[in-house]
């Protein structure tokens, strides 16, 4: 959730997994954070540029949904109502960061308070997969990796990587939420990962996890 991928000497792990018997991605909710204001890209909100015909934020959220996650919460600001418009026909809920400008923290603290409020205790998640909407590229089946290294008990927070490095999305469970809505600034949910007392980097071959899209460039090998 940061543009360092420094892991702090975290453990790295490669599936499979053994599952301890939890039902895949059930009870494993999902956040994109897609708030942000774009400026490296031009005039244009990078997150409706399309990747094959689609905005990427859209492409960036239906991987959660491939990966089975339910609920996913989609965390708007910058032109929100725009952004919003292009989930809006997928099984996902939006809300709106007044304080985007503040940095992704404020975005981590939406989403995480939009699960929390959703107002069905039989619906509580036990843990959330944070992805950000200007990674496109990612796989589900890495989404999937990361909720199997979850149940398999490898860890309580968790980070794709590729060859080592860290990268995108990451899981936390529940037990971190409270910590994730308390942090500031533009630092995400980095140091809830590097700090925590359970944390592992799951290597996969999937080089979306280290594809983000910040100028138009980045989208020249789609």
């Amino acid at each position: 959730m940061s543009d360092d991928p420094s892991d702090h000497g975290l453990a790295v792990v490669e599936p499979p997994f053994e599952a301890d018997g939890a039902d895949g991605a059930d009870g494993i909710a999902g956040v994109v954070l897609a708030a942000g204001t774009s400026e490296r890209f031009g005039a244009e909100n990078k997150l409706l540029a399309t990747v094959e015909g689609e905005a990427i934020v859209r492409r960036s959220v239906r991987t959660l949904l491939a990966a089975g996650l339910d609920p996913i919460v989609v965390v708007v600001g910058h032109e929100a109502d725009a952004v919003g418009a292009a989930v809006s026909d997928l099984p996902v809920s939006t809300v709106e960061n007044d304080a985007y400008e503040s940095g992704q923290a404020s975005s981590v603290r939406a989403g995480i308070d939009a699960l929390e409020g959703n107002g069905r205790p039989e619906a509580e998640a036990e843990a959330a997969v944070v992805a950000l909407g200007d990674m496109p590229f990612v796989d589900p089946g890495t989404v999937e990796s990361l909720v199997s290294a979850y149940r398999s008990g490898v860890a309580d927070a968790l980070a794709a990587a590729t060859d080592g490095v860290r990268g995108n999305p990451v899981l936390f469970d529940r037990r971190f939420f409270e910590e994730l809505t308390a942090i500031d600034g533009d630092t995400g949910g980095r140091s809830v990962l590097l700090e925590g007392p359970s944390a592992a980097l799951v290597d996969v071959e999937d080089r979306g996890v280290r594809r983000d899209v910040d100028v138009r460039s980045d989208l020249d090998a789609a």
